[in-house]
């Protein structure tokens, strides 16, 4: 009995375990490529070495650039609507309606968002060096509401409960709706935040740069800090796809070889 058991059992644990581990070694290899294509992206900080470069490059412009630093409001920054001093160059504040739906169908009340209302702010920003928030030395950051990337940070959230009376709480049963809660979130891109900036720079008069959405169709990208932990943390799920991948199948390996070994000292006995 436990010939027939054993056997396709472990076939099927097996096999499972390969094709885990194929599925693995594919995500593991399309992530090294994404590393890769990173690090051929010329990666530089917002100084006079990089002003020296531009200048010297033709036509003034760098096609695809990483560009590092901190980021600097040109003007007065944005101030939070609900942390004190708290300043950024981008602002979201995102309002949500909680409601309860009754379903019929289902028979219990289902919870929905209704009503978003999205308001979106900015100021002009650079980004510049470390350690220097006065420097004549800037990269400037155009349309960064062009830009992908998870770049704001949430500065506030609040969620305000609906107070419901007796006359509230019938209404809301004949018509089948009544709200719950009002959600407030604020999130901003800080002054002073580290910032990388993927995209097409160019040079205006003599030591002005800006970055820009490229011409040629390649991502216009702002990343929420430095390349290095950038490129860091894109190898570490390289890695971590890497040691799935050996886990699954160094799994499937040794269930073979465990069913192969007990069969050989079955037969041995026998």
């Amino acid at each position: 009995m436990s010939d027939h058991l054993l056997n396709p059992l472990t076939v099927i644990c097996a096999g499972s375990c390969f094709a885990f581990s194929g599925l693995f070694y594919k995500l593991y290899s399309d992530k090294r490529q994404v590393v890769q294509k990173l690090k051929e992206i010329p990666n530089f900080q917002a100084d006079h070495h990089l002003l020296r470069i531009l200048n010297a490059s033709s036509n003034k412009r760098l096609h695809y650039v990483a560009v590092e630093g901190l980021v600097q409001a040109i003007g007065e920054p944005i101030s939070s609507q609900y942390v004190p001093r708290c300043h950024g160059v981008i602002q979201k504040i995102t309002v949500h309606e909680h409601w309860k739906y009754w379903n019929s169908v289902l028979k219990t009340w289902v919870s929905k968002k209704v009503n978003k209302q999205q308001t979106t702010n900015t100021v002009p920003f650079s980004l510049v060096q470390p350690g220097s928030f006065i420097s004549e030395v800037s990269v400037r950051v155009e349309s960064p509401l062009e830009a992908s990337g998870d770049y704001l940070e949430q500065v506030h959230k609040r969620l305000r409960q609906a107070k419901e009376g007796l006359m509230d709480a019938v209404v809301g049963e004949l018509s089948g709706e009544k709200p719950v809660a009002l959600e407030e979130r604020e999130e901003l891109l800080r002054v002073g935040s580290a910032l990388t900036a993927f995209g097409e720079l160019v040079l205006e008069q003599d030591k002005i740069m800006r970055l820009q959405p490229p011409k040629d169709g390649r991502s216009y990208i702002l990343i929420p800090s430095d390349y290095k932990s950038f490129i860091q943390r894109h190898e570490n799920s390289a890695n971590m796809w890497k040691g799935l991948t050996a886990l699954f199948g160094i799994t499937g390996f040794a269930l073979i070889a465990g069913f192969i070994h007990g069969a050989v000292n079955k037969d041995k006995k026998n």
